[in-house]
């Protein structure tokens, strides 16, 4: 289903649903579609589901990174005007989830992460140096995920566009190197915010072990596998990642 984009203030975003906010982060190279599955299940299930557009490309270079998005989040969730957040991403979305409960923990009530970055990724930003090449560009795609069909034509299209955008090109190497340089590996044991882990068995861009050490750090955490899937399991496998999150919130009685 197509949801419509708001305007208001500085945000662009999608809200659909009422109950609980759950608020969803996209990766850096992830359109807002790619929560369709998720939003449609979860706003029928007793939750707002929110999507706010994230500034990859519209803030200054010196504000592309990422501890510069959990403070627009912050300032997002305060014009919202909303309280105990739960919150989800995908990527650098997790990364950003992480980081914004890091500093403001006090809002977020769970956290959801699949294929997050803040520990190690592969990939990220890197990699374009024959970014004009369609093809290479299509196999870049493809390969985030473990079914290659996955990748549609206008996803493909869509991150073909942003790397041959000089501007965006900028922007996504920086956000991907502040990605490395926010590492989490040290404040991890000190959030205690529950968290629930999702995974693609065949991520090969956060791969496996990336998962088993979030676990490990993460005080409150629980991980969960999702067979023959890649980096994007809430667009690869929607069906599995919203009865394992449906089932964790049921159980933490979020």
């Amino acid at each position: 289903m197509a949801y419509t984009l708001k305007k208001e203030s500085n945000y662009s975003y999608i809200e659909v649903g009422e109950g609980t906010p759950i608020i969803i982060l996209h990766g850096l190279m992830g359109g807002l579609s790619n929560f369709d599955g998720v939003t449609d299940f979860f706003s029928n299930n007793g939750f707002k589901v929110v999507i706010p557009k994230l500034p990859l490309y519209t803030k200054s270079l010196l504000k592309t990174n990422v501890k510069s998005f959990a403070k627009y989040l912050f300032d997002f969730i305060i014009y919202k005007d909303f309280d105990n957040v739960i919150l989800l991403g995908n990527s650098l979305g997790g990364h950003i989830a992480l980081y914004h409960t890091k500093i403001y923990p006090e809002k977020v009530k769970a956290l959801i992460i699949t294929g997050s970055s803040g520990l190690y990724e592969s990939a990220m930003g890197s990699g374009y140096t024959k970014r004009r090449d369609y093809e290479v560009i299509k196999k870049k795609a493809q390969d985030v995920f473990y079914d290659p069909k996955v990748a549609t034509k206008e996803i493909v299209d869509e991150v073909y566009e942003i790397v041959n955008d000089r501007n965006k090109l900028i922007k996504t190497l920086a956000i991907a190197k502040s990605a490395i340089r926010h590492n989490m590996s040290k404040d991890l044991p000190n959030m205690k915010t529950p968290t629930c882990i999702i995974w693609g068995k065949n991520d090969v861009v956060t791969p496996p072990e990336v998962a088993e050490v979030f676990q490990e750090l993460l005080p409150d955490s629980d991980l969960f596998w999702i067979d023959k899937c890649g980096h994007a399991a809430m667009m690869e496998r929607p069906k599995e990642f919203n009865q394992i999150l449906f089932k964790w919130l049921s159980d933490r009685k979020f």
